[in-house]
């Protein structure tokens, strides 16, 4: 028995823990530890009490892209850049008749872009709109269906939409306001965090716009400016009083309804200071009328420090999320794949953009990751790394995955706002 090992046996028993516990790899990996078809399975079991280790200021600092530096995918998949030089984009949307929308949201605009070349770059390129936004995020065409007549558009303040026909590579009319104010968009009560994903029922009948919290973890019943903040909110496509759909979700930046069951799921961001460890972020299907903690509770009945004793009525009604990624992956858009182009065991799976770590010591995210459905409608709770490469081996970040979407074609589509780039990624079929 190697000195190492007969160390942590000895801890191990002097904490109380098994042998096998001692012998047990962490769930939790940094950058290091992402290989494009790896498992990683964290189970709420595995949260370490907080303030195991020191709260890390570790922002990263953007590198132009190593010359030998790219999107690395699991064997059978290639990677081309399919747009560059673009301005902070950010989430994607694919048009029924297969035209790719970004919002880019430091420009202020949505822009399109139209077929793939041999080189696997996009054949043409407008700006579809850039007047009424204000730092764009969300974006989804409405009514579903191969003939939408509007696209809508989240911005931060508010909920726009433009009309639209299949193949409009130009707003064809003015900015019609659906939804005047979100929380968070007004003098007052503006700032924190500032994206809003927007996703329409199946029915067609209920509008979801996720708004992330103002805080990491202000009580809202202190904190005028989270009221109905940290949550998902339901409204009529037309506009009018909000509902809360879920709620205690810190940041929900990607919203999406599964296909088949109707469910809207969530890639979500947790809240941060309380170590490497803690709290992961997740993905989850989202419960109506569901609370999932923040900021009291987390992953769970477990109490968050800097709350003690407040609301031990919700404790048993914290809902535990169907995924749990590494804690401060900042997890971003999510999509099911419903493409034809990939292996039939991708169909149905979820994939998901992981923007980047910056409270934890050792870099993590930086990636996109594929959640297996294994044909269900629901996740099992393991995820895979699926596209990484985007931090270099001395710990320089270059890229980061924002958005992501599938193609008309099956190919998934990947924007990355570190190195302002749209990736695409296709199956080659040699695996």
């Amino acid at each position: 028995m190697g000195l190492l090992m007969a160390l942590a046996l000895v801890l191990a028993n002097a904490a109380g823990a098994s042998p096998a516990d001692a012998a047990k790899p962490s769930p939790f990996i940094d950058h290091r530890g992402q290989t494009p078809g790896r498992t990683h399975l964290i189970r709420p079991a595995d949260l370490p009490p907080p303030h195991q280790t020191d709260s890390a200021d570790n922002v990263p600092r953007l590198v132009p892209r190593p010359k030998d530096a790219w999107p690395q995918a699991p064997a059978g998949f290639k990677v081309q850049a399919y747009a560059s030089e673009l301005v902070n984009p950010r989430l994607l949307r694919v048009a029924p008749n297969g035209d790719v929308f970004v919002a880019e949201s430091k420009g202020n605009l949505v822009r399109v872009f139209r077929g793939v070349g041999t080189d696997g770059r996009a054949v043409e390129t407008q700006v579809f709109a850039k007047r009424g936004l204000s730092k764009p995020f969300g974006l989804a065409f409405y009514p579903a269906g191969p003939n939408p007549r509007w696209l809508y558009v989240a911005n931060t303040d508010s909920v726009v939409r433009f009309p639209y026909a299949n193949g409009d590579l130009v707003a064809r009319g003015a900015t019609e306001t659906v939804i005047p104010e979100l929380p968070g968009g007004g003098l007052l009560r503006g700032g924190g965090h500032w994206t809003r994903d927007i996703a329409f029922s199946l029915d067609g009948k209920r509008m979801f716009v996720s708004v992330g919290s103002h805080s990491n973890v202000d009580d809202p019943d202190t904190t005028s400016v989270e009221f109905h903040r940290a949550t998902v909110l339901a409204f009529k496509p037309e506009g009018g009083p909000p509902s809360v759909y879920a709620s205690g979700i810190r940041n929900a930046v990607g919203i999406a309804i599964h296909p088949k069951s109707g469910v809207l799921w969530a890639s979500v961001n947790e809240r941060d200071e309380l170590g490497d460890n803690l709290v992961p972020d997740y993905i989850t299907s989202v419960k109506e009328g569901g609370f999932y903690g923040w900021p009291w509770y987390y992953i769970g009945g477990n109490q968050d420090p800097r709350h003690v004793g407040k609301h031990s009525e919700l404790r048993d009604k914290v809902i535990v999320p169907d995924v749990l990624v590494q804690p401060h992956n900042a997890s971003l858009q999510l999509v099911f794949y419903d493409g034809q182009q990939f292996p039939p065991e991708y169909r149905g799976d979820i994939f998901a953009a992981q923007h980047g770590s910056w409270n934890r010591g050792v870099r993590t995210g930086y990636e996109v990751i594929r959640v297996p459905m294994h044909g269900k409608d629901a996740a099992s709770g393991e995820y895979q790394d699926f596209l990484t490469g985007f931090v270099t081996a001395k710990g320089q970040v270059w890229g980061r995955p924002v958005g992501v979407a599938v193609g008309a074609d099956g190919a998934l589509l990947v924007s990355d706002d570190g190195s302002n780039t749209i990736w695409r990624v296709t199956a080659t079929g040699a695996r």
